[in-house]
């Protein structure tokens, strides 16, 4: 990739305009251009993508792409009602595997999470929940400058799960998942992604 406006925007060998952050790795490529900002609906998916940003804290978003395959083995293809049955033989299997990141309080609370999803079901399910917390407007980033980590509708969204029954999912991972469920578009004007170029 090659030339960076100070818009944040990169264009490539292609000629295409993208996020800036998009050209660091094919990973971030293959994930701006096919799933990031698209929208993400059913239960699977979305506790798909809630676990991996909790697994992302602190970490280089980079690292998660690398090893999703290996925590989708690791957490059963993201099946809530598998995961949550998950007992003290799956937690320590799941910290022995070097493929995903072994971290005792991610693990436990991707299954205490699987186990807050399937009690969201009595109430209309993950995706009716995250999804009523979408804003109503959202003025996508006009340049690097404007990027933002949380917002009101994602505090509000964090501090609902919590009281739902998840944990580790603060306002700046309940963000990143709604940028990368597609509940706001965050592609830098003249990405090619974005909503309005």
């Amino acid at each position: 990739m090659t030339d960076v406006t100070t818009a944040g925007l990169l264009v490539g060998p292609d000629g295409v305009p993208r996020c800036s952050w998009a050209g660091s790795a094919p990973e971030y490529l293959a994930y701006h251009d096919d799933e990031w900002g698209v929208q993400v609906h059913g239960e699977t998916a979305l506790f798909e993508r809630f676990t991996l940003e909790a697994f992302q804290s602190g970490l280089s978003w980079i690292t998660i792409l690398r090893k999703r395959p290996a925590f989708r083995a690791a957490f059963a293809a993201f099946d809530a009602e598998q995961v949550a049955s998950f007992d003290d033989t799956d937690r320590a299997r799941l910290m022995a595997d070097a493929g995903i990141v072994r971290n005792a309080r991610k693990v436990d609370a991707a299954i205490a999470n699987a186990r807050a999803v399937l009690d969201l079901r009595e109430d209309g399910g993950l995706d009716a929940y995250v999804w009523s917390f979408a804003p109503q407007r959202h003025q996508p980033p006009r340049s690097t400058a404007d990027f933002r980590a949380t917002s009101p509708e994602s505090v509000a969204l964090a501090k609902g799960l919590k009281h739902r029954g998840f944990v580790f999912v603060g306002p700046t991972t309940a963000y990143a998942a709604m940028q990368a469920c597609g509940l706001v578009d965050d592609h830098v004007a003249g990405c090619f992604r974005a909503a309005a170029t």
